[in-house]
């Protein structure tokens, strides 16, 4: 059984001398009864379904059903080649891949919840653009997800990971904690800076609702996988340059499941909340099931 806290994870990894991927591995041949090889083939097959969606809707412009998003990836990686950026295009890249999974998704492709659909862009955007940069093979890439699965396990056990029960935080929230995790690992971090990281990510983004625009998952939800990403990108940085969480990350946790549990019904995905209820909102959902009537 995989651990219940973040200590208890750093402790066994201490004891054995190991890295949470390494833990996770283990953990799941222990669970699944699979071979060490086929555990990390079932990985391998996830980062190759993040892999595209991440790069498909960079290449040409994707349009959601509803038409709300579409054609942002393709524009920030055009952005990006201009090499007129203030952040630089490896920051550029890295957005780019975030909303080109969230644009697959709402055009009803195929991505990786990771941990849920509205937060399917960071992780993957997060993971290959850090491969990218520090020349990391596509082993190291299926080891960082394992990284952010084994944070994502903790979280998802005294917190949760559904924007119905504890808004974005729970989500994009989530992904971005799990990501920088797996980034510190990536750049031989400890386990213990890689939870430090998870713990400063959850800390920045305490608090956000979920106010999906027209009830979709589009809105600013595809957005908000971008500012995830570059969440989770300098924090671990600023990790491995030493800084750590006074709060340790177990009590983040429990604090982003209170404060999530605080937040009214109308901030939790119901669309009766934040932006969804402002006036553009309001009219762009009647123009959207207006036309799906009439169809």
């Amino acid at each position: 059984m995989f651990v219940s806290t973040g200590i208890e994870l750093i402790d066994i990894c201490k004891k054995e001398n190991i890295s949470i991927w390494e833990y996770t591995i283990r953990s799941e041949m222990a669970k699944s009864e699979l071979s060490r090889e086929d555990v990390i083939e079932r990985m391998r097959k996830n980062l190759h379904v993040m892999m595209s969606s991440s790069s498909l809707a960079q290449e040409k412009e994707i349009k959601s059903v509803s038409g709300l998003i579409g054609g942002d990836a393709y524009r920030l990686r055009k952005y990006a080649d201009s090499g007129n950026t203030l952040t630089g295009d490896f920051m550029v890249k890295a957005m780019a891949r975030a909303i080109s999974s969230s644009e697959v998704n709402a055009a009803m492709g195929r991505i990786v919840a990771s941990p849920t659909a509205g937060s399917c862009g960071i992780l993957p955007a997060v993971i290959i653009s850090a491969a990218e940069r520090l020349n990391k093979s596509e082993e190291d890439m299926i080891n960082g997800l394992f990284t952010a699965s084994g944070v994502g396990i903790i979280i998802a056990k005294h917190a949760t990971l559904a924007g119905a029960e504890g808004g974005c935080q729970a989500e994009c929230g989530s992904a971005a904690a799990m990501g920088s995790a797996a980034v510190v690992e990536m750049m031989g971090g400890t386990p213990e800076q890689a939870l430090d990281a998870a713990a400063i990510v959850l800390k920045n983004i305490l608090g956000l609702i979920c106010d999906p625009v027209a009830g979709l998952v589009e809105v600013p939800c595809a957005k908000r996988n971008i500012a995830g990403t570059v969440s989770a990108l300098t924090t671990a940085e600023i990790t491995m340059a030493g800084v750590k969480s006074k709060i340790p990350f177990d009590e983040v946790v429990w604090a982003m499941y209170k404060v999530g549990k605080q937040l009214p019904p109308e901030l939790r995905e119901t669309a009766q909340g934040g932006i969804a209820i402002t006036p553009t909102a309001q009219k762009l959902r009647e123009e959207i099931f207006s036309e799906k009537t009439t169809l």
